[in-house]
């Protein structure tokens, strides 16, 4: 009988933890093979949004196609950074198809569309290819460049709020309360204004 005991037992024991075993295997791995470096800016943490005037936090991250974005590399075009809550959501969604369908027009006035929210790159990815988004979408799942840039949030997501960044690198314009239904227009609107 104790023979028996030490071989089927430890058997038995291993078929029924078999499942939670590939899973664990599967969720480590599977978790390595989307791994990215996360966003990183080295400005302070802020309580309030920029001001008008204020140098745009410098920021690195790796966006949704791979690319590596660093904001001081984008000095010489405006800089629409946008801030949105979460990827697919019905404002969030009004607001990316917006920026996509003013595409044209928003390079012809030297300008960059960054969007940003607390989800990783494979939402990003899936988000951007969904609704055919020409634009970069930047994770920023550890919630770095919404603080150094004073963006609130509300159940870990950040708050819809877009900085239009002037051609050297200076806040030229903050939206704290966007309207995802004309908030392209109301951009593209004020790009027309910006000094060359």
């Amino acid at each position: 009988m104790n023979s028996w005991f030490h071989r089927v037992l430890p058997r038995a024991i291993l078929a029924s933890l078999g499942p939670l075993l590939t899973l664990g295997v599967a969720g480590c791995s599977k978790k390595e093979s989307f791994s990215e470096p996360p966003a990183k800016s080295a400005a302070p943490a802020r309580e309030k949004p920029l001001a008008v005037g204020d140098p745009a936090p410098d920021f690195e991250a790796v966006a949704h196609d791979g690319s590596h974005v660093r904001l001081r590399d984008l000095r010489g075009k405006a800089v629409v950074l946008y801030f949105y809550p979460k990827d697919g959501t019905p404002g969030c969604t009004t607001e990316a198809q917006a920026f996509r369908d003013e595409q044209a027009a928003i390079e012809r006035a030297q300008a960059v569309v960054l969007g940003i929210s607390a989800d990783d790159n494979q939402s990003h990815r899936h988000f951007a290819e969904e609704h055919g988004l020409p634009f970069l979408l930047l994770p920023d799942t550890e919630h770095s460049l919404a603080r150094a840039y004073g963006v609130g949030s509300f159940l870990g997501m950040p708050s819809r709020v877009t900085y239009l960044i002037d051609r050297q690198g200076r806040v030229a314009r903050v939206y704290p309360n966007v309207d995802p239904n004309h908030h392209a227009a109301e951009i593209l609107r004020d790009l027309s204004q910006l000094p060359p």
